[in-house]
């Protein structure tokens, strides 16, 4: 009676671990980022005439297909984006690839009607691994803190079970998937909405037939045409080093 208990036991709690508990090393991800463009604008005066006329929350969505060599982040399903006309709003369409292996990175990023091609190293980021953990799209999640551009807080919520040091637009660096990703002073949240193990073909390389520039190049070049723009100025070059 004792080892049947005993076996009935085993088999219960064996049958209540989350399948996800094993380790995802190929796969794809959707996010979805929402940004609150009133909250954005917020005391730029030229920009705020425009705040009554479209929907406060912007909200597009990315896919991340990844490995443990490569990940491409590129635009997902059609989201609630405004229409401009000078363009879209920065991080509407971006394309990023990931090379773990080589440790560099090429990304197509659009700043309203410019278009940028760029290829670096992957950013060296000092994340503070912090306790607070919480669930996202069945998974584990734990808390890092780093910044960009000296000053700028970024908050990443992270997962072991997915060990590739990948995560939305150029972030990474963590000893797992970030799967969800906040910059406050963007008023900007990026959340993994799905996460499919397995699922997709190997991710596509980058075209690296294309003429490109550094991240500080393109920091350069956005400050140079951007002088006018106010402290939107700073917050494209932010887009642009995420």
């Amino acid at each position: 009676m004792t080892k049947a208990f005993a076996l009935l036991f085993f088999v219960l709690v064996w049958g209540l671990v989350p399948a996800k508990a094993q380790f995802t090393t190929q796969g794809h991800i959707e996010y979805q980022r929402r940004c609150n463009l009133h909250k954005l604008w917020a005391g730029d005066k030229w920009m705020e005439r425009m705040t009554d006329k479209i929907n406060p929350i912007m909200i597009t969505y990315s896919n991340l297909d990844f490995n443990q060599e490569l990940s491409r982040y590129s635009p997902g399903q059609e989201g609630v984006v405004p229409k401009m006309y000078w363009g879209l709003p920065p991080g509407a369409d971006n394309e990023v690839v990931q090379d773990f292996q080589s440790g560099r990175l090429w990304a197509y990023k659009n700043f309203y009607d410019k278009k940028f091609y760029i290829s670096d190293t992957l950013p060296r980021l000092k994340w503070r691994i912090e306790k607070e953990v919480r669930d996202i799209a069945g998974y584990s999640c734990r808390k890092a803190v780093t910044r960009i551009c000296d000053s700028v807080y970024v908050v990443a919520f992270y997962t072991e079970a997915i060990p590739v040091p990948g995560g939305p637009e150029q972030m990474g660096g963590l000893p797992g998937m970030i799967l969800e990703l906040a910059v406050p002073r963007l008023y900007t949240t990026w959340i993994a909405t799905k996460v499919e193990q397995g699922t997709k073909p190997k991710p596509e390389p980058a075209d690296t037939s294309r003429k490109t520039i550094s991240r500080s190049e393109l920091e350069k070049s956005l400050s140079k045409s951007l002088e006018d723009w106010g402290k939107n100025a700073r917050r494209n070059i932010w887009w642009a080093i995420l």
